[in-house]
Order: C-alpha cells, then structure tokens, then sequence
C-alpha cells in the first residue's frame, strides 16, 4: 500500500507551526474590557465617595461627568501611546535582526536551528528545516521576531484603533453607575444601592463574556471582576466617609 505523502513538505509543517503559535494580538475584546472596567470602577468609587460625604445631587452629576471626560482622554492616550511603543519597539528590533542576518548569518542559522531543535526536530529532518528557511530572509525575520524575541508585529492603524475602542468602552463603563442617579430624583440612598447592583452585575457580565471567549471558568472570572470592582467601589465609600467626618 502506497502511503499519502502529500502533506509531508516540511515547509508546510513550520508555516503552520508558526501560524498556531502566533503570539496574541490587542483585541477588541482586551481593550473593551480594559476600557470598561475602569471607566466603571472609576465612577462607581466617586459616587460611592459622595455618598458618604453628600446629599447634592448636583456634586454627583458633575463629579461623574468630570470623572468620565477625564478619564476618557486619560485612556485613549495611554492605548494610543502604549501601542505606539509596541510599533517602534518591533521595528527597532526587525531593524536589528535584519542587520544581524546581513552581518552574521551563520550564528542567524544556528539560532534557528536552535528554534527548530527546542520543537523535537532532529537529524536530517532538523537541518532540511533549517536549509529551507535561512533561504528566505522574510521567513527568517518573521520566525526569529516571533519566537527568539516573543514580538508580535503591530500595524500602523492599531493605535487609532485601540485609542478609539478604548475611549468607547470607557464612557460605557462610566455611564453604568451614573444611570441609577438619573431616576431617583434627591433619593441618594436609593440611587447608591441601584448603581452598586447595576455595576456588580455588568462587571460579572463582562467577566463572564470574557471567560467564554477565551478559557478559563464563567463563574469564578465573572465574579472576579465583579469583586475587583465592587471592592474599589468600597474604597471610595471608606475614603468619602472618612473625609466627610473630618471637622473642616
């Protein structure tokens, strides 16, 4: 019986080796949680400071909206800035590593060899590996940033685009606890015990929605982050309570 040896190229083998194994990249899911969660923490534990420090309805409102427009910018420049630097630090080292491949190929060759030895390849197997790619400079680049230096590559527009899912994700999140206020009229306490509920419950919600798109278990990531949360939220009640009994 003939064997199938079709799909024995072992080009193919390191491309698809290196295609399952591509470090993550920023997704939408990472930055609306990033963004959501904090603008949420952040308001709930200014409300909840007011609470404890307040009646005036009016010091809530602004506080909020203050607290909102502020972090919003504050967000969407740190995902702006940070992902910039993610960009210049890959091309600062794709730079070198094609410098590298220029001046001392040889050592270029052992170290993806060495790559390859680390994934089980060995013997005749291991040096047709390493023949084929040290051909390729591209091929050599895109394996070396990947796996010797653990860099993903970061596109033009992936700053923009996180700055702006940021910034989104961080006016939702401020505007959850805020709600509640909107409808109880001059009664604080009850407006707090609303926007404690409605901010626990899109903290688990969120935790939950991130624990089913990637791994780990529904319950415990939901009530994580919904702990995290509520617990900053306790913070800024403890602090507002504090202050508001000082004599001034």
């Amino acid at each position: 019986m003939k064997r199938n040896t079709e799909n024995t190229d072992p080009t193919k083998t390191v491309r698809l080796k290196v295609i399952s194994e591509k470090h993550s990249r920023p997704t939408l899911l990472s930055n609306f949680i990033l963004g959501s969660q904090d603008g949420l923490v952040n308001v709930l534990g200014i409300l909840l400071g007011l609470t404890a420090a307040t009646t005036d309805i009016r010091l809530f409102f602004v506080a909020a909206l203050a607290a909102l427009g502020a972090e919003t910018i504050s967000m969407s420049a740190v995902a702006y800035t940070s992902t910039s630097a993610r960009r210049q630090v890959y091309q600062k080292e794709a730079n070198r590593e094609r410098q590298e491949m220029k001046d001392l190929p040889e050592i270029e060759k052992e170290e993806v060899r060495g790559i390859f030895r680390r994934w089980g390849y060995e013997g005749n197997e291991l040096e047709d590996l390493t023949g084929h790619i040290v051909k390729n400079p591209k091929a050599i680049l895109d394996l070396m940033m990947s796996y010797e230096l653990y860099l993903a590559p970061v596109s033009k527009s992936e700053a923009r685009r996180s700055a702006f899912i940021v910034g989104a994700s961080t006016i939702f999140g401020s505007f959850i606890p805020l709600i509640p206020y909107l409808f109880v009229g001059r009664n604080i306490l009850i407006g707090t015990e609303v926007s404690v509920i409605f901010s626990g419950a899109a903290l688990f919600c969120i935790g939950a929605y991130e624990a089913k798109t990637t791994v780990g278990s529904i319950w415990r990531s939901a009530l994580q982050m919904a702990a995290i949360g509520l617990t900053a939220g306790l913070v800024g009640f403890l602090i507002g309570h504090f202050i508001g009994t000082l004599p001034l």
